[in-house]
């Protein structure tokens, strides 16, 4: 220990320290501030990053968000009033109901189509087009209807024929002219 001064009183507090030593309420007070600091800017942005954390839904995240933004960034503590209002305030969703499911399962059917209608075409092409297309079915002719449409004398057509019940597509109620 060094000497005092002759002057020096010789009670000195705890905080006062010898010359050449390390002053321990300085270090103290150091990491006090520093975690002072640093509590306060956690505790800042946590509040200010509130209205943000209490939104429902998307349109109303990102209305909240800008003006959590222009806030922070402008010292107008109004936006964030009225941030904080909207993200309290449950806005109804104003989108169709189902809406969305729809266009799904429609995009999700085109899909299946689509890949369906990949498959690799015949090597020799056909004269038709509709038996080209998987899971339609060509049209059945009926010979004798063709050759009884030829033997028609000039000038009477077949659409004036009486129509005799047998189909030419061999469905029932379907008329092919």
């Amino acid at each position: 220990m060094t000497e005092l001064h002759t002057l020096a009183s010789h009670h000195l507090p705890f905080f006062i320290t010898p010359p050449g030593e390390t002053d321990v309420l300085f270090v103290i007070m150091s990491i006090v501030l520093i975690g002072a600091v640093l509590g306060v800017g956690v505790f800042f942005f946590w509040l200010h990053s509130l209205p943000e954390r209490m939104v429902h839904n998307k349109i109303q995240f990102d209305v909240v968000a800008v003006l959590a933004l222009l806030s922070l960034f402008t010292h107008q503590h109004a936006f964030w009033v009225a941030a904080l209002l909207i993200a309290l305030i449950d806005l109804p969703d104003f989108s169709l109901p189902g809406f969305s499911g729809l266009l799904e399962r429609i995009a999700s059917s085109l899909e299946s189509i689509a890949t369906s209608r990949r498959e690799p075409a015949a090597p020799h092409a056909s004269p038709n087009k509709q038996a080209e297309i998987p899971g339609l079915k060509a049209p059945d002719h009926d010979q004798s209807k063709t050759a009884e449409v030829k033997a028609l004398p000039q000038g009477k057509s077949p659409a004036n024929q009486p129509k005799s019940g047998s189909h030419t597509n061999g469905r029932p109620g379907k008329h092919r002219v």
